[in-house]
């Protein structure tokens, strides 16, 4: 069965992007895709010290996001350089 999730963005990560050149904003976007996948797709880690937190990796930039199963619903929490978004 494929569920239909939705990506919801902070103001800060879609700041963070707009700021970004043309190829990292399409190499964001195509990893952002993948969390669109049943299961989410890509280097994937839960975070430790924080409940339902996750970061997907993307070269050298980190991507953090919450999923709520019940709403159907990625929250894009933020999106930064490595040693910035932590």
């Amino acid at each position: 069965m494929n569920l239909a999730y939705k990506l919801i963005y902070r103001k800060e990560a879609v700041k963070f992007l707009a700021k970004q050149e043309k190829e990292v904003q399409e190499r964001i976007a195509i990893a952002l895709k993948g969390l669109l996948h049943i299961p989410p797709q890509g280097d994937i880690k839960k975070m430790r010290g924080h409940q339902g937190l996750y970061r997907l990796r993307v070269g050298t930039y980190r991507i953090l996001f919450r999923i709520d199963h019940h709403e159907q619903m990625i929250y894009i929490e933020a999106i930064g350089n490595r040693g910035d978004v932590y």
